[in-house]
């Protein structure tokens, strides 16, 4: 095989690889409201097709089973989620700029992402009692651990303080009282993202000396 048939074929290989990432990425977005209202535990591939465009079929080719498609919505959702961070963390010119624009930021997401929160939370709680689970659960906690530690890094640079805690106690921290929110959102509080945005502005000095 001559160089240039070599490339071709590496061309022809990438596309393919391209087509079938981005018909996953398809699949994904149309199988998220569906999962998101109905839980993890509920949830068939078969109620998946019955609410989207997708056949069952398309949807088994393209992932093994419920298990590999809900995995890949949430990773695809969390990358999102980390982005949309940095970019406080990239344009605060000061402390509390940072402080304020993280608070609203996690208040606006639990107003406008409320089933995609639950539905990572329903597969992180999931990951206690099936081991398959615990890898890709493992690894988006830590992409949203090294994410606020991003956060705390910069409001202590920009503060002039040392930061007291360590990357998972913050972590837990901040986790923590978002999920509480969350709950009470759940359950019909108007109140949770005001004061979910209050706590998370009260909770940055506490991580500092």
């Amino acid at each position: 095989m001559t160089e240039v048939e070599e490339r071709k074929r590496e061309r022809i290989a990438r596309r393919q690889v391209d087509k079938f990432a981005e018909r996953r990425d398809q699949l994904a977005a149309a199988a998220l409201q569906t999962l998101a209202e109905l839980g993890f535990v509920n949830t068939s591939l078969r109620d998946i097709a019955q609410h989207s465009e997708f056949s069952h079929g398309v949807l088994h080719y393209y992932f093994a089973d419920k298990s590999e498609l809900i995995t890949y919505c949430v990773r695809r959702y969390k990358a999102e989620c980390v982005t949309r961070y940095d970019a406080i963390v990239a344009t605060a010119a000061a402390a509390d700029d940072l402080r304020a624009g993280f608070g609203a930021t996690m208040a606006g997401t639990l107003r406008d992402d409320v089933t995609m929160h639950r539905l990572w939370y329903d597969l992180r709680n999931q990951s206690l009692f099936e081991e398959k689970f615990r890898g890709d659960v493992a690894e988006i906690d830590h992409s949203l651990e090294r994410m606020i530690w991003r956060i705390v890094t910069r409001y202590a640079e920009l503060s002039e303080r040392d930061l007291v805690v360590t990357p998972a106690f913050a972590y837990a921290m901040l986790d923590g009282v978002f999920q509480h929110a969350l709950l009470r959102h759940l359950s019909g509080d108007p109140a949770a993202a005001q004061d979910l945005d209050e706590h998370v502005q009260q909770v940055l000095p506490t991580l500092l000396a």
